[in-house]
């Protein structure tokens, strides 16, 4: 089944329009780049700091508190970011469960530790994008300011039925995937239930994207570039349409109730069941064969889904049951 991905990539010093899509800079500008993250745009706030216990290089020993201060930037030679950003601070020594403790956390952009000399991992989060460093808080002098780059930049997806026919947002859903494939030929979900136009924040890389339109059998795939610093807003084409089932006396008639409803491909797999007047799904681009039930006897028709071409198809009731092939599939808008 053919697939086109329509990535627009593009570099700005200024905000695009919104809702146009654009590859923006996020390290030219930071005040304008960040704007391009709805998710993160907003005042500027101070981060927070939770209370923690410091590690000390020997517990038996006191140590003068060191001002450690700590920024993080999308790029290497990005501006630091102001916002969004989740730092943790761990001692290196696991607990009893095997797991580093966590001794600190800060919300916001830049931010200061007061630290005794020691061994600390510093962990800072942007979305789904990480960097992580080992630091020693000397017991002589000072530490210079620690400077963690994400290499991180984000990512926003949307989708077309057809050419270019809108799908409802709220029919749209999108998973995240790793772009390696493990042994057992699955992949690590990044991030699930990702909804069109949202910003998700990653690392650098390759990421494998599935779209579901509805909940039947409209999937598509797609590999999506991430570059740091970039904004990449990627529209996938799906090979779908809409359909609503009738059961009816005549062309054009009243939906008759109490109909439940068999969808077969053409080599004959149930793809969809369902009851009612006249349910409606969403399909692949294909032939199929749509089996209506009602009263005990069994009527149906041969259709074809064209992509983008959201129809009606209607099953006529005759009078012994059989099947019907002059119902109309009335386009819709």
């Amino acid at each position: 089944m053919p697939i086109r991905l329509r990535i627009c990539l593009r570099t700005a010093l200024a905000i695009a329009l919104a809702g146009v899509g654009a590859e923006r800079a996020l390290a030219e500008d930071p005040t304008d780049a960040f704007k391009s993250f709805p998710s993160i745009s907003g005042s500027r706030k101070m981060p927070k700091l939770t209370s923690f216990n410091p590690l000390i290089s020997d517990p038996a020993q006191g140590g003068e508190l060191k001002d450690i201060k700590l920024e993080a930037l999308l790029t290497a030679k990005g501006q630091p970011v102001e916002s969004g950003l989740t730092w943790r601070v761990f001692s290196p020594i696991p607990g009893s469960d095997g797991k580093l403790p966590l001794l600190a956390t800060s919300e916001g952009g830049s931010t200061a530790f007061n630290l005794v000399p020691g061994e600390y991992f510093v962990n800072v989060a942007f979305g789904r994008a990480g960097a992580t460093r080992k630091i020693r808080v000397p017991e002589q002098g000072a530490l210079d300011k620690q400077v963690l780059v994400l290499d991180a930049g984000g990512v926003m997806l949307n989708a077309v039925s057809g050419s270019d026919v809108r799908i409802p947002p709220n029919e749209l859903s999108f998973s995240i995937f790793s772009s390696d494939v493990k042994e057992d030929g699955e992949r690590a979900l990044i991030v699930a239930d990702v909804k069109p136009n949202m910003v998700v924040r990653l690392n650098a890389g390759t990421y494998h994207v599935v779209s579901d339109y509805g909940s039947v059998n409209a999937v598509i795939r797609a590999d999506i570039q991430v570059e740091a610093g970039k904004l990449t807003e990627a529209t996938i084409q799906h090979r779908a349409a809409k359909l609503t089932l009738k059961l009816v006396s005549e062309a054009g008639g009243e939906a008759i109730a109490d109909t439940a409803w068999s969808i077969l491909t053409s080599s004959g797999d149930v793809v969809s069941e369902s009851v009612g007047a006249f349910p409606t799904l969403v399909l692949a681009e294909g032939s199929y064969t749509a089996v209506a039930r009602n009263k005990d006897k069994i009527y149906q028709r041969d259709f074809a889904v064209k992509a983008g071409v959201n129809t009606d198809v209607e099953v006529l009731l005759n009078g012994n049951g059989t099947a019907n092939t002059a119902a109309n599939a009335e386009a819709q808008d």
